[in-house]
């Protein structure tokens, strides 16, 4: 397989932005469905739906309300709605993938992390392999900007080159806190790289890659639909923190039924008991 421009960059930096990835129309759509979403959201007062693991679909930032909705997670919408299912499967996202770690790739899981104005999410900084190991690190995360993201809503930050270092530990002191020491938190924060762009970029991040975000201080709106992708032969070594029956769908290429390992070595991920892992890092189980 010749090198690709992205793909030299994306392996060397751990990440790639790629403008215009999603078209205007489905872009539309997407964007349609999520406002509706949090026009639902103003009649509940706790997260609810229900997920194929029991878990609540839609979660709720501290602070919601009918006034001010703080929908933060939508968890799985690719089994409730075909225009976020058709650019998980279809277009250029999985074309990308083939290129970057392909040429065969499955689908893991999906969800939508929305930073509305003034809401208080942030990401504390972490490693996304460190949740979801899997048999080798040929795993990517591909976000989808819903909307146009700016130094000042809340974007996505990243520590370059760090995917090839270490995998740091997200249990301290007996507790899975899913984020990394302060110090290290510390150190990237310092040399971090702010990813932004339009409405309709991607950003493909590899799995080990230093990453967090800060709260969104704009009027206007951040939110990402986020779709986890590996290679065929890197195999899953802890269980989906959120399963779809869409787990291990064959996106590009085709099942090969063969397993590749490298070494490496870390502590096992304690599974959200909630609706999302910003309560892990909230210190809320």
């Amino acid at each position: 397989m010749p090198e690709t421009a992205n793909r030299t960059f994306f392996h060397e930096h751990g990440y790639l932005v790629v403008e215009n990835c999603v078209p205007p129309d489905s872009l539309g759509a997407m964007q349609v469905r999520f406002r509706e979403w949090v026009e639902v959201s103003r009649g509940h007062e706790a997260p609810w739906g229900t997920t194929v693991n029991g878990k609540p679909r839609f979660d709720l930032e501290n602070g919601h309300c009918p006034a001010a909705p703080a929908l933060r997670r939508v968890n799985a919408p690719v089994e409730i709605s075909d225009c976020y299912f058709r650019v998980m499967s279809d277009g250029r996202i999985p074309e990308i993938l083939a290129d970057l770690i392909g040429p065969d790739v499955r689908f893991h899981h999906s969800k939508i992390n929305s930073k509305l104005p003034g809401s208080a999410t942030h990401v504390k900084w972490h490693q996304d392999f460190s949740f979801t190991p899997h048999s080798n690190d040929d795993v990517v995360t591909a976000l989808v900007f819903l909307d146009d993201v700016t130094s000042d809503n809340g974007p996505l930050k990243v520590l370059p080159g760090s995917h090839r270092g270490p995998i740091h530990p997200l249990w301290h002191a007996g507790t899975f806190t899913g984020a990394v020491t302060d110090r290290v938190a510390g150190d990237c924060e310092r040399r971090a790289v702010t990813c932004t762009g339009p409405a309709g970029s991607v950003c493909f991040m590899h799995t080990r890659l230093l990453h967090g975000s800060g709260p969104n201080l704009s009027p206007a709106p951040r939110t990402l639909f986020i779709c986890v992708y590996s290679a065929d032969d890197a195999v899953p070594l802890s269980p989906n923190p959120m399963p779809s029956r869409f787990e291990g769908l064959t996106v590009r290429g085709r099942p090969r039924g063969r397993v590749r390992s490298v070494p490496f070595d870390m502590d096992l991920p304690e599974l959200p008991g909630t609706a999302s892992f910003f309560d892990q890092q909230a210190g809320h189980g």
